[in-house]
């Protein structure tokens, strides 16, 4: 393993010191209900708050479009997201082996992937609908890796609330442009990729080193694209003030946390929290993009929160045998 990264690199709870036990405290604090309920519960708040921020990211990315495209969005976001994790953590290069890279680019391609995909989607049908097209595919995740029944229902659960959702805007999947709805699935197909490569890249790389590294793999594969679409729009001082905003609401935080939270969370519960982001993305739409939300919208943000609070309990269940 490498030298840590500087301090102002996000530090992972698995391999801070600041997280020993003292060797004079006494056993019983380490494993008092506060401390665990604390253990058990912070992965998880660290996935919600990611949740936040990258769907209140893609809502403000949606305002930027007119600007310079899906393909200039992404670029600005990739490229702003990589330079800041870069200056952060300044990761060391040496030291790894051809797998540790092979994993860390193929972090990468599945990050560009999920964001290219995304971006063309929500250029084409609303933020609500795509998001909910979009988790099916950590859902069947979810259901593939999983070797628990009851994490079977939890995602049956929310699925028939991502299927419910799906009648957001009041055309449903039906007043749906194709193209979209499939570029839509392909981020889904590729957010899975990234739960996967995800995990394997955090226990690989210490702290956040693994991610700044992914996130300028991502950037260099977007910039052609983004910039054969917008030219030289990206570089108005306005807009780029803007990509550094999505780049980090919508990249830099949310990928720091939830990167940490996949150190300590399995990766079935993890897939089934993401069923959450339909409902923070149609409260995000509502928000800052004046999506109105129906009362269907509301019973399936119910199930989905149901199904997410239900694989919680069950994990924390299987912990506590």
């Amino acid at each position: 393993m490498t030298a840590p990264a500087p301090s102002s690199c996000p530090t992972t709870p698995a391999t801070s010191t600041a997280s020993a036990t003292p060797a004079a405290a006494p056993a019983s604090a380490a494993t008092s209900p506060r401390g665990g309920a604390a253990a058990r519960f912070g992965p998880v708040a660290l996935v919600i708050s990611a949740g936040i921020s990258v769907q209140f990211g893609a809502a403000l990315a949606v305002t930027v479009m007119p600007r310079v495209g899906a393909a200039g969005v992404v670029t600005l976001r990739l490229a702003a997201a990589a330079i800041v994790l870069l200056l952060l953590c300044r990761p060391k290069l040496r030291g790894y082996s051809r797998s540790d890279w092979r994993t860390v680019i193929a972090f990468g391609i599945a990050m560009a992937g999920m964001n290219g995909l995304f971006y063309q989607a929500v250029d084409r049908i609303p933020l609500g609908p795509a998001v909910t097209l979009e988790v099916l595919g950590p859902l069947a995740l979810s259901v593939i890796v999983s070797r628990r029944l009851v994490n079977l229902l939890w995602a049956g659960l929310a699925l028939a609330g991502v299927v419910l959702l799906a009648g957001h805007g009041g055309g449903g999947f039906g007043g749906l442009d194709l193209l979209g709805a499939g570029f839509a699935l392909g981020a889904g197909a590729m957010w899975a990729a990234y739960i996967v490569f995800s995990a394997r890249t955090g226990r690989r790389f210490p702290q956040a080193d693994g991610l700044a590294l992914a996130m300028a793999v991502a950037a260099v594969i977007s910039l052609p694209l983004g910039a054969f679409e917008a030219g030289s729009d990206l570089l108005r001082p306005s807009t780029l003030a803007l990509g550094v905003g999505v780049a980090v609401l919508s990249s830099v935080l949310p990928y720091t946390l939830e990167l940490l939270a996949l150190r300590k969370l399995p990766a079935p519960t993890f897939a089934i929290l993401m069923s959450l982001e339909p409902a923070i993305a149609a409260t995000a739409g509502f928000l800052v993009l004046h999506q109105a939300m129906s009362a269907l919208d509301a019973l399936a943000i119910a199930l989905v929160i149901a199904a997410s609070m239900g694989a919680v309990r069950s994990q924390v269940g299987k912990r506590g045998e």
